[in-house]
C-alpha cells in the first residue's frame, strides 16, 4: 500500500496486524486511541528481555523521532536483523517525511491539528483521554 496521507498511514497500521514496538505507556495509549491494537511497550524493561519477547517475524518500530528514539530504533532494528525478524520501516519513514512530529504520544493531537489539512476521515480516538493526557 502506498502511503500518501495520514489517512493511508492509519489504515496501513490498522490493517497490517504487525506488532508495533513503542517506547512507553503514553505512546501505546496514543496508538490505541487511534484504533491500533497490536502494540509492544518496551519502557522500563531490560533490552534483552524486550528483544527476546519479540515473537513475530515482521514488526514495525515506532520509537520517538528524536535523537534518543533514533538510537533506540537502531538498537532494536539491529537485534531484529540478527534474529531474522523483518522490520517494516514504512510507517516510521512516512512520519519523518510528512510530519513534524517528534513524539509518538503526540499523534492524536497532531491529527486533530492537521485534520482540515489532511482530511483525516475516520480518526477514531477517545477525545477525553487525549484532553486529559492519560
Amino acid at each position: 500500500m502506498l502511503m500518501e496521507s495520514l489517512d493511508d498511514w492509519l489504515q496501513y497500521l490498522r490493517e497490517n496486524k504487525k506488532c508495533i514496538v513503542v517506547e512507553g505507556k503514553s505512546d501505546r495509549e496514543a496508538l490505541m486511541s487511534l484504533g491500533i491494537t497490536t502494540i509492544l511497550t518496551i519502557a522500563q524493561k531490560p533490552f534483552y528481555q524486550v528483544a527476546e519477547s519479540i515473537k513475530e517475524k515482521k514488526i514495525c518500530i515506532l520509537t520517538d523521532l528524536d535523537a534518543e528514539g533514533k538510537k533506540l530504533f537502531a538498537k532494536i532494528n539491529r537485534y531484529c536483523q540478527q534474529h531474522g525478524i523483518r522490520v517494516d520501516n514504512t510507517p516510521r519513514a512516512f512520519l519523518f517525511k510528512h510530519t513534524t512530529l517528534t513524539q509518538i504520544e503526540g499523534l492524536p493531537h497532531y491529527l486533530l491539528a492537521q485534520h482540515g489539512k489532511h482530511r483525516v476521515k475516520d480518526v477514531i480516538f477517545d477525545a477525553a483521554r487525549v484532553e486529559r493526557g492519560t
